[in-house]
């Protein structure tokens, strides 16, 4: 069980966090229809819009209340009134979901009570669901937020069922996933489950909102893709809810108790237990034989492991993300024979006391090189923040987790299941033999050095004497 280190400084150096109303906008983009409206100033929303858009490289739907210095001292509720409105007027999205800011809490917003007033205000409006959410920026990370998100949802659009604890024998089963999973991941695991004659219902479903598409469309100021508002109606008709990573556990507890539909929970689904965890669980719940190809991949991943555990066999990496992805990465560096020296979250978690290192350490990217520096480190694991660390250290870096402004193609990147624990793998050794870290230097003999040495003072056109000379 890992020690956590909390911080001890009044400030961040190089931070290592993205906000926590950032991260709930990103469950808002997993809704069809919908648009996420931040309860602060401008900056609050236009900041998180340019980490979205440069991750994503897509058009992100993000408004704001725009509060400014007069709503900061005498209230911003009729922000949020007039904002709702607007949008509803202009747009008639499904959903708007609602985050606050640091600014909004600091200043003591009731959104839930600006809510209640524009639905007395504006009874015309019915159509639209609303989801305020609490997130200020100063307290947990992008992870944080987007649990939030999520429970809110479920607590706000899933009805008390009628008959609950029933075993059910629908093909429908509900995966409610974390925000550590791109868009890529969903869709490899909405195939892992169809594979078995399911039918996934994914919340919230980024897979089809920011997976990389264009539209008949020129501009759509909603999202093109998602999760269906509807679909929270019938969420407690599934035979089984699939629940991944660690940070969704209020809202797993709370659709259970909703809808009563039994659930299974995983922390991650990289690495090979991990996913023979999952795999086994689908056989047991529908009785149907493993797919063939699954199989396979399973066997391409054991070659993939045998192949590479040359290179990652008491290798030393140095890991920077939110804590149900640190959990991930560790578990599969522990299954290579790797050891995490360094072990960073911009926020803690339950799960942080299960990750495979000595410590973690809660922090920014000051600390990441604190102890990269110093534990003889291979490599570093981190987003795009942590680049300027990896060149100062001299170390190449993996680039994982949100954001990853200066490469193009992360939301296409799969990192679970089996084809994706398997090119993870392949990319961190290929990290490894590019660099050549943790590579044996070069002998060279001392006797080599003394004949430079002679050598250098023959004459530049006298050969040199002491070559071929035996010595008694």
């Amino acid at each position: 069980m890992a020690d956590i280190v909390k911080r001890n400084k009044a400030l961040s150096v190089s931070p290592l966090k993205a906000s926590c109303s950032l991260g709930a906008s990103l469950a808002f983009l997993g809704i069809r229809d919908a648009i996420a409206m931040l309860h602060g100033a401008q900056g609050c929303t236009a900041y998180g819009k340019i980490y979205l858009i440069g991750h994503f490289r897509e058009p992100v739907a993000l408004q704001t209340t725009a509060m400014d210095q007069v709503s900061t001292i005498m209230g911003s509720d009729e922000n949020v009134v007039e904002g709702l409105k607007t949008l509803c007027d202009k747009f008639q999205p499904a959903l708007v979901g609602l985050p606050t800011t640091g600014l909004s809490e600091t200043q003591g917003s009731d959104v839930n009570g600006a809510v209640a007033t524009f639905r007395k205000s504006h009874p015309e409006c019915f159509k639209t669901a609303v989801v305020p959410v609490e997130t200020p920026d100063y307290v947990g990370s992008l992870e944080t937020g987007f649990g939030k998100a999520v429970y809110e949802m479920i607590n706000r659009l899933v009805p008390e069922a009628e008959q609950k604890g029933g075993i059910s024998t629908n093909r429908q089963v509900n995966i409610l996933v974390n925000a550590s999973l791109t868009p890529a991941d969903i869709d490899e695991i909405k195939d892992i489950v169809e594979a078995f004659g399911l039918l996934p219902l994914v919340l919230p479903d980024l897979s089809t909102s920011l997976d990389g598409h264009l539209n008949e469309r020129d501009f759509n100021p909603l999202t093109t893709g998602g999760t269906c508002v509807g679909d929270f109606e019938i969420l407690h008709k599934a035979r089984a809810t699939l629940v991944i990573g660690s940070s969704m556990i209020p809202a797993a507890d709370l659709l259970n108790e909703r809808t009563g539909v039994p659930d299974y929970r995983f922390d991650h689904l990289m690495g090979l237990e991990a996913v023979d965890q999952f795999i086994s669980m689908l056989h047991e719940l529908t009785g149907q034989p493993v797919p063939k190809r699954l199989e396979r991949q399973r066997q391409q991943l054991q070659d993939a492991m045998l192949d590479s555990h040359f290179n990652l066999g008491m290798g030393r990496v140095a890991v920077a993300a939110d804590p149900d992805l640190l959990k991930a990465f560790g578990d599969l560096l522990a299954g290579m024979g790797c050891a995490m020296v360094a072990a960073i979250a911009p926020s803690n978690g339950a799960v942080l006391k299960h990750v495979a290192a000595r410590e973690v350490k809660i922090g920014d990217l000051q600390e990441l090189e604190k102890f990269a520096s110093g534990g003889g480190t291979d490599l570093l694991i981190g987003n795009s923040h942590c680049a300027a660390s990896a060149e100062r250290l001299g170390l190449p870096l993996l680039r994982a987790g949100f954001p990853q402004y200066d490469r193009i193609g992360a939301p296409a990147r799969c990192w679970i299941g089996y084809r994706g624990s398997r090119q993870t793998l392949f990319d961190l050794v290929n990290l490894l033999i590019e660099t050549e870290q943790g590579a044996v230097e070069p002998y060279r003999s001392i006797y080599a050095q003394v004949q430079d040495m002679k050598g250098e003072h023959n004459g530049p056109d006298q050969p040199h004497a002491h070559i071929g000379r035996r010595h008694h």
